[in-house]
């Protein structure tokens, strides 16, 4: 494996590099090889999937009682009804 310095790098492309590398919680020797590699084309880029945060917000803020009731009714929605598979 190869070793290869980058000289050059001032205080403020640093500091980016190092934020950029902890929001993708990785190392900032994984960061920039990730970033050399999908500059260069050979990095791997998820294609099928896609992360959503738009409902974020709401995890954690049923009550138990929300929580049962909402389950509930998710639970009576799977009921096979036999008459229909027989």
């Amino acid at each position: 494996m190869k070793t290869l310095s980058i000289r050059g790098v001032d205080e403020d492309l640093g500091k980016l590099i190092k934020n950029a590398a902890k929001n993708d919680q990785k190392s900032v020797n994984n960061f920039v090889l990730d970033v050399l590699r999908k500059q260069v084309g050979v990095g791997k880029e998820k294609r099928f999937s896609r992360e959503w945060h738009d409902l974020d917000g709401l995890f954690g803020t049923w009550s138990v009682e929300e929580h049962a009731a909402i389950q509930g009714r998710i639970d009576a929605e799977r009921q096979i009804d036999e008459e229909l598979w027989t």
